[in-house]
């Protein structure tokens, strides 16, 4: 993926009134300060997804340090990914920013979508890694989303992921599953971004 171009302490925030039981069931009530205020969780029209960048080509880093905080998602080549671009995601949804095809993969940011989808560039260069010589300009087979990065958070690796119960069913987690972008159950979403809030918590205490 090529790069174009804080979880909560006050409410409401630009994704909406978040309900106080979904602040009890995600931990987060104790923590106060601007690194997570704008993490998006638990409004009624959102999803959230788990997207995955090669950190080489576009890590956590390069998209905060991104004009907006905002690269385009670039280089999407399965359908079913492209298609979940195409038919469900929608501009304010939560995205776990994950790294992979590296040493350590794992969930390394917090992101949120930031345009609805057009036409990915790279398919119709020639130089590109992506390029795609059957689509056309009139017809592009790949498209994209703009997607903005909210916060680095420390890095949830897969044999953490893995060990615990609560994701279990995660799609990242299924054997043979190699999608760069899957859905994320609104469950999974809380319990994660619970996760952030208990590590922030104990390196302030």
């Amino acid at each position: 993926m090529f790069g174009w171009g804080s979880i909560l302490s006050s409410v409401p925030t630009i994704f909406g009134v978040i309900q106080a039981s979904a602040l009890q069931q995600a931990s987060v009530t104790s923590i106060s300060d601007d690194v997570l205020q704008r993490v998006p969780l638990l409004k009624n029209t959102m999803r959230y997804w788990l997207m995955k960048s090669e950190p080489d080509e576009t890590s956590i880093d390069d998209a905060l340090a991104a004009k907006d905080q905002t690269v385009a998602w670039t280089g999407v080549r399965n359908y079913q990914a492209r298609n979940f671009m195409r038919d469900q995601m929608q501009i304010g949804d939560g995205v776990l920013f994950y790294h992979s095809g590296c040493a350590e993969p794992g969930i390394a940011g917090i992101a949120e979508v930031a345009s609805t989808c057009y036409p990915d560039p790279t398919q119709f260069d020639r130089k590109s890694p992506y390029h795609d010589p059957k689509s056309s300009l009139d017809n592009p087979r790949w498209l994209l989303v703009d997607v903005r990065a909210l916060k680095k958070i420390p890095l949830i690796g897969l044999p953490e992921l893995r060990a615990q119960g609560e994701l279990a069913d995660m799609l990242v987690l299924r054997r043979g599953n190699r999608l760069s972008i899957t859905p994320v159950t609104a469950r999974e979403w809380r319990h994660i971004i619970g996760k952030i809030a208990k590590v922030k918590k104990a390196l302030v205490e």
